[in-house]
């Protein structure tokens, strides 16, 4: 063969491999995280020029270009991550994109007398850095993006590993959507392969402001301890409390559509049921007709085996109920379908199956992990009293959401005083605590850990005062 004909040929291939990482770098995606931060840091200069309307223009170019997207992007997800059902992450995806808030949560406060006038106004911190999961990876992305760059910021993400390639596109997108909005380049940064060491580099580079991470208690503690400003969103182990004044066949169906939904991923989702004896049965009968596959006994230990592990013995700190033997959650089940996880103990299972239903004792592996599977254990117990009492329990403290099913008032607020949860939804799924058949905005970043509660443009702005001294009062 022709050499010259062999080095024109590399020397085409090579120009196009450099083109196309060209064209991947003005639409944030880079081979380093230094390079992404500091492309994020010459977009932030950029978007500062830019005016308040001309912002909330690039915030409806994204939320446009995320909608349209929506299933393509759903697909992408369960396809990477094996994780989570297609119809559900498209509803997720587009209600980050309709109900994330924008620049309107920016509100400004004035305050004005006899010495002139004083107003705060939120400004963006700068760089943000965030960590997204792979259990919401396109959801997450859409609303951090919209409520940092609403808040004034340019983002720097380090998405999960596991959902690489969901997170990549997802950047892509809505990159594109705010040039062809008329916004800077590289809003929104990532490097093309996500690490722990690239994360590492992100935390501690001097030119990121802020840190938001969404994940597990093991990246929120670390983003605590960057000694930046930090939001963390942890894990949950939301209980669902059922009285004997609640809609019984309601509270049924409710808990098993939010048990359910995304194949239990959300942080949110019914993760136990806690029912007042005396209407379980019945509770259950109607959960059956709703979908969910009632478990023996027998078939709850061989389940058991197989999506969780025992760990080594580990020392309770005496804060927190544990069960009597440490376990972990088998990855290869998280977000898998009901229908699949049952057919893994050997029964074979209808397609309309949305949820394995465990009656088991109060101190069950099942009830105090967070298994994020469509497994649901139900607790029963003499009356309200102990429900409450054994939900805050079985909460950890974490603060994250608690459901209940009842109409007293008064056992309703009792609960809700004792678990101090960020959410609290009462007779509804617990998907309606983020604005899915529920009023109010949404949100994928729900920061219990650091006391933001459920976060908005708002969480990623600074408070800053401009005082006008003895002017401007017109009283």
């Amino acid at each position: 063969m022709d050499i010259n004909l062999i080095s024109e040929v590399t020397a085409q291939v090579l120009a196009k491999l450099q083109e196309q990482d060209r064209s991947r770098e003005e639409l944030g995606i880079f081979a380093s995280m230094e390079d992404a931060i500091l492309a994020a840091r010459q977009s932030y200069r950029q978007l500062k020029t830019l005016s308040l309307e001309k912002r909330e223009a690039l915030i409806q170019a994204i939320r446009a270009a995320a909608e349209a997207n929506a299933m393509l992007l759903a697909e992408m997800a369960v396809e990477e991550t094996g994780m989570g059902r297609v119809a559900d992450k498209n509803i997720k995806n587009i209600l980050a994109a309709r109900k994330t808030p924008g620049t309107e949560d920016l509100k400004l406060e004035a305050w004005s007398g006899d010495h002139g006038l004083s107003i705060v106004e939120r400004g963006p911190f700068g760089v943000i850095g965030a960590i997204t999961p792979t259990t919401n990876p396109s959801e997450t992305l859409i609303n951090n993006s919209i409520g940092m760059i609403a808040a004034g910021n340019s983002v720097v993400f380090s998405p999960h590993p596991t959902a690489t390639n969901t997170s990549r596109k997802t950047i892509e997108l809505l990159n594109t959507a705010i040039i062809k909005a008329g916004g800077p380049a590289n809003l929104l940064t990532a490097v093309a392969e996500p690490s722990i060491d690239a994360a590492g580099v992100m935390m501690k580079h001097p030119l990121v402001n802020m840190l938001v991470a969404t994940g597990g208690p093991g990246v929120v503690r670390a983003v605590l301890s960057s000694g930046k400003k930090a939001i963390g969103a942890g894990a949950g182990n939301p209980p669902a409390v059922v009285d004997q004044t609640a809609d019984i066949a309601k509270a049924a169906k409710d808990i098993v559509d939010g048990c359910s939904f995304d194949n239990n991923l959300p942080c949110i989702a019914e993760k136990e049921v806690i029912a007042v004896g005396c209407i379980a049965d019945e509770l259950m009968s109607y959960m059956r007709k709703a979908g969910a596959y009632q478990l023996s006994r027998q078939q709850v230990n061989d389940l058991m085996k197989i999506i969780l592990t025992e760990k080594e013995d580990e020392k309770s700190d005496g804060c927190t109920e544990k069960p009597k033997k440490s376990y972990a959650v088998n990855k290869k089940f998280i977000g898998k379908d009901a229908g699949y996880i049952l057919n893994k103990i050997g029964v074979a299972a209808l397609d309309q199956v949305k949820v394995l239903l465990c009656e088991t004792e109060a101190d069950h592996p099942f009830v105090l992990e967070e298994l994020m599977m469509p497994v649901l254990p139900l607790v029963q117990v003499k009356d309200v009293d102990a429900a409450i009492e054994l939900a805050v329990k079985v909460e950890h403290g974490n603060r994250h959401t608690a459901i209940m099913h009842s109409k007293n008032v008064d056992n309703m607020t009792r609960l809700a005083r004792a678990i101090e949860t960020t959410i609290f939804v009462k007779n509804g799924p617990s998907y309606a605590g983020i604005g899915v058949g529920g009023e109010g905005f949404t949100t994928f970043t729900i920061a219990g850990p650091t006391g933001e509660g459920l976060t908005s443009a708002r969480s990623f702005a600074r408070q800053r005062r401009c005082v006008l001294v003895d002017g401007f009062s017109i009283v």
